[in-house]
């Protein structure tokens, strides 16, 4: 690929259709440098593969080699696979577990044939601003190390606190009260000592998933440790809302099953959840010791039994505390 940026460059000098491609090659180079985040980097790619070459279909994707797994950055157009006959695709590697994968598909036969023609310009352009997207995916790689959990990738806990107070910094809105809830499997444990991790950590993720179904994209999920994950309510203040979405957090769950050999066996587990709220006006209440609270509160209900819920407001002193 590096040759055929040398035979442009030596071809250019006489012939004016490669310096119009080399010019175009350094036209992407210099927006592509100016891109903050990996989204943006998709789709200055994808601008310049429709301006330049008619190219209506374009996906660019992340392969984690060690989870075999894939996350889609930006797509525009017709779904297409790598496979299909229309379809071209450029692996950009990071020597990390982590690679870039840009692919886009012909709109027919003879785009094909146009853009096979043409493909060493978009090849040598796409080597040229490889370094680019090489150092956007190893620097989005050490953001959601620093801030998302690996397993089920919600928020850590100090990333939500400080996301949460910059949100409530910024937003006009003026938030009285913010509930959180603790959400806790029951007795996760047994899931590791029966199973394994793996399992457990597909039970996290189905758990992660519902919870997410539940709230609203205004509300925070973060993974403390273990099983437990704690949810910041900014989109309501209302206690019967905050108790509804418990419920239904509570009763999603209880029907997810999770597979846990080939012969197609599931598991199910329930979830108990403690909520507190954080009322902004009161001086004595800190976002610290609501979180405390709520973790206090989601003890209790399991000591209740499993698939509870429990406001911290109503512990009595009759109330026994069994941290378990």
């Amino acid at each position: 690929m590096k040759n055929n940026i040398l035979e442009l460059v030596k071809s250019a000098r006489t012939n004016e259709q490669d310096f119009k491609a080399l010019e175009n090659i350094y036209k992407l180079y210099d927006q592509i440098q100016y891109s903050s985040n990996l989204k943006q980097m998709a789709e200055d790619i994808y601008l310049w593969l429709h301006t330049n070459f008619e190219v209506d279909n374009v996906t660019f994707a992340l392969f984690d080699i060690e989870r075999n797994s894939r996350e889609n950055i930006f797509i525009e157009g017709d779904e297409f696979y790598l496979d299909d006959s229309l379809s071209f695709f450029f692996i950009i590697n990071t020597h990390t577990n982590l690679n870039a994968i840009v692919s886009f598909c012909a709109s027919s036969k003879e785009h094909h044939d146009v853009l096979s023609k043409q493909y060493n310009v978009i090849e040598s352009a796409l080597f040229q601003i490889s370094p680019i997207i090489q150092n956007g995916i190893i620097k989005k790689n050490f953001i959601e190390s620093l801030s998302l959990d690996s397993v089920t990738k919600v928020y850590n806990r100090h990333y939500l606190i400080e996301n949460l107070n910059k949100q409530i910094t910024l937003s006009k809105k003026e938030y009285k009260k913010i509930y959180f809830l603790m959400v806790g499997v029951d007795h996760f444990k047994a899931v590791i000592d029966e199973f394994d991790h793996e399992i457990a950590d597909q039970v996290l993720v189905e758990l992660a998933r519902i919870i997410h179904s539940n709230i609203s994209e205004f509300d925070m999920v973060a993974r403390l440790s273990g099983d437990e994950f704690l949810i910041s309510m900014l989109s309501t203040s209302n206690e019967i809302e905050v108790a509804k979405i418990a419920d239904n957090i509570i009763k999603d769950f209880a029907e997810i099953k999770v597979t846990v050999n080939d012969f197609g066996h599931t598991l199910q587990k329930t979830v108990c959840i403690g909520y507190d709220v954080y009322e902004t006006t009161n001086t004595s209440d800190t976002i610290d010791k609501t979180i405390k609270n709520a973790d206090i509160a989601l003890y209790e209900a399991k000591n209740r039994g499993r698939s509870q819920k429990f406001s911290y407001k109503d512990l009595t002193p009759d109330d026994t505390i069994d941290l378990f």
